[in-house]
């Protein structure tokens, strides 16, 4: 997760059926890799299937040595929770992490 600085406007705060969302998906330790791995996740030089700020579901899957289908059930709690973004090119999905939506748990996180 992204560390605020004190001049960075706070979060948009979550009504309760959002952070409850945010917070079931985030129970999963799989799930909580998937966010560490494409919030680290820097594109690698000479390859096109990965940008900057996106990941392919191909690498997710490496990474984590799982299925395409269970990588797949496990991004749509993400995207479901408003946690992660996805864009379909071609027959790749590209994933990226929402982390204002992660700042945005994280500072409800702090007001318990």
């Amino acid at each position: 997760m992204a560390v605020m600085t004190r001049n960075a406007p706070a979060p948009a705060a979550l009504d309760e059926a959002a952070l409850d969302a945010a917070l079931k998906a985030l129970a999963s330790a799989q799930r909580r890799e998937i966010l560490r791995f494409l919030a680290s996740r820097a594109s690698e030089p000479g390859k096109t299937c990965c940008t900057q700020d996106e990941v392919c579901a191909c690498k997710l899957s490496e990474h984590l040595g799982l299925a395409a289908s269970t990588i797949s059930h496990h991004m749509s709690a993400l995207r479901d929770a408003g946690l992660v973004s996805a864009r379909k090119d071609g027959t790749w999905v590209y994933y990226a992490v929402i982390r204002e939506a992660l700042a945005a748990v994280a500072a409800e996180i702090n007001t318990l």
